[in-house]
């Protein structure tokens, strides 16, 4: 049975992207539209990883870690933030907020797929 990765992002190409890189290496990938939409569809799918971007309307990427550390039986699963932010300031708020790791956008498919890899050993 394969991992269930879901992308929380705004963005329709970057689910696109995600879809086809992470289908590609077998996971099977759930989306969400925003941090709103993602807790919905977290609570639904329970999924093994997430990746999600910080930058979305209605509840960003932040609040979105947050409200699922907030959750107990979501405090250990594997969060990973996608985005074009890099400065050190928001990789310490995402780490804070609970994130496991951090991918720039434009992302590469096999360093996304190996990252995930890593994170769900």
């Amino acid at each position: 049975m394969s991992m269930t990765i879901l992308t929380v992002d705004d963005s329709r190409t970057m689910r696109d992207m995600l879809n086809l890189a992470l289908s590609e290496a077998g996971y099977r990938v759930v989306h969400a539209i925003d941090g709103e939409h993602g807790l919905e569809v977290l609570r639904a799918e329970k999924p093994d990883i997430v990746i999600t971007d910080i930058n979305m309307p209605r509840l960003d990427g932040y609040g979105f870690i947050e409200a699922v550390r907030d959750d107990p039986g979501f405090r250990n699963l594997p969060i990973l933030v996608l985005t074009t932010e890099n400065a050190p300031d928001k990789k310490e708020r995402a780490r804070k907020a609970g994130a496991t790791g951090w991918i720039v956008k434009p992302f590469n498919a096999e360093k996304l797929v190996s990252v995930v890899r890593r994170v769900a050993a």
